[in-house]
């Protein structure tokens, strides 16, 4: 495989775990706010879930990272620059 072609790999990993940290947020500000408890239950389920779904794109994120690579820290960098972390 290409470098660019794992380059965009990567990227599009960075950017599905800003996506469920944004989902995470959203529903960890729900938690324990309905009245329901069957409510809160499918909150409390769906909030756990994002947070197993973050740890194994994380994880596949760091597999796809090369080790002691300088230029991994620069492309890291310019990636978080482009989503506006």
């Amino acid at each position: 495989m290409s470098d660019e072609y794992d380059q965009g790999r990567r990227d599009g990993l960075r950017l599905a775990l800003a996506i469920l940290g944004t989902e995470e947020a959203k529903w960890e500000a729900l938690l324990g706010q309905s009245a329901s408890w069957r409510t809160n239950a499918i909150r409390d389920v769906r909030y756990k879930t994002l947070q197993v779904a973050q740890k194994r794109v994380q994880t596949a994120l760091n597999r796809l990272t090369p080790k002691g690579d300088p230029a991994m820290s620069a492309e890291l960098a310019s990636a978080l620059k482009k989503m506006g972390l």
